[in-house]
């Protein structure tokens, strides 16, 4: 059984580096015009010497990349890495840098494919650290905090970034250039950090991590998934595109899932074939709901996924069956 260290024990926290703005560079005192991906990690964390009396912090640049360029194989070797750490008896916890463009991506694909019950949290920054008022010293900070809290483990993938908790699943990226870029929409985050402190205040009731069905070293295809958009007059033959080179496709439809009469014809069509249609919505705030007699013509509805997680969802569902209702009580579940 694994032995939990009392809270005024000093953890060990590995920081694992992918790039992002939090290790951009650019012009002194400017915010808006900058390389990220530059700094490694090991200078990310000498630069705050307040780190040293939260935890025992070591360091893995795993891969520099802006949040934009991660890919499939990206993922996959930053969730292998965890799994791995994870078995160590000398490790306490992980904070991943990470872009803030897919950050929300990231952290909802770890939460459903890591096992391990230790805690994991994502951060980054919408400054880089040239900048005036850099917001990355202060949100490592407080993700190390929040990693080396024995209130984090058993939470699943966290989010910490500007002095508030965040779970994988339902955090977003809401602004472009404010420091407080992120919100979890309708349900509230999961608490706060003041300085090191956690304060927890809610939690998800979705499964993740441990209990979920999915393992990384299972998956050995990867299936293709893509996202179109609906908007008034969208060409049907967008549809048409993707049936033809996709293993599945995510809807962010109009309003509750919503599309044309032209669109909802088609994708009837696409289901019939035997490809998994999902719809989501492009808006922020709801969710999708329909009968389950209606998945056969309508699709699989997404609850209040994004369109985003929603591809992250029916791709590792896909690894699993292409039976409709299975991949919606997927959808369901997680």
């Amino acid at each position: 059984m694994q032995s939990i260290k009392l809270e005024n024990e000093k953890k060990n926290i590995i920081v694992i580096g992918t790039g992002g703005t939090i290790a951009g560079t650019g012009e002194e005192g400017v915010t808006s015009s900058y390389d990220s991906a530059q700094v490694k990690v090991d200078k990310l964390i000498s630069d705050i010497p307040a780190l040293e009396s939260v935890a025992n912090v070591t360091s893995k640049n795993l891969f520099s990349v802006d949040s934009c360029d991660i890919s499939w194989s990206h993922l996959t070797k930053l969730a292998k890495y965890i799994n791995n750490s994870s078995e160590k008896s000398d490790v306490d916890g992980f904070v991943v840098t990470h872009g803030t463009d897919t950050l929300e991506e990231t952290a909802y694909f770890l939460n459903l494919i890591l096992k391990t019950n230790k805690p994991v949290v994502l951060t980054g920054s919408m400054r880089p650290g040239t900048a005036i008022s850099a917001d990355g010293p202060f949100n490592l900070y407080q993700a190390v905090s929040l990693a080396a809290s024995n209130q984090s483990a058993n939470k699943g993938v966290l989010v910490a970034f500007s002095d508030q908790i965040y779970g994988a699943r339902d955090v977003s990226k809401i602004n472009t250039f404010r420091t407080d870029a992120f919100n979890p929409k309708d349900l509230g985050c999961l608490g706060y950090m003041r300085d090191n402190q956690a304060l927890f205040y809610n939690e998800s009731t979705k499964l993740h991590t441990l209990n979920t069905e999915f393992n990384i070293t299972d998956i050995k295809n990867v299936p293709k998934v893509e996202i179109l958009m609906f908007y008034a007059d969208a060409s049907k033959e967008l549809l048409d595109f993707a049936a033809s080179t996709c293993d599945g496709i995510v809807i962010a439809g109009a309003g509750s899932g919503g599309s044309s009469i032209e669109w909802d014809s088609k994708i009837s069509d696409i289901i019939k074939k035997g490809i998994p249609v999902v719809r989501a919505s492009r808006i922020s705030n709801g969710l999708i709901t329909h009968s389950d007699s209606e998945i056969n013509v309508k699709g699989i509805y997404a609850g209040n996924l994004s369109p985003q997680k929603s591809r992250i969802l029916l791709t590792l569902g896909l690894t699993k069956t292409k039976s409709l209702e299975e991949l919606q009580r997927i959808f369901n579940t997680y």
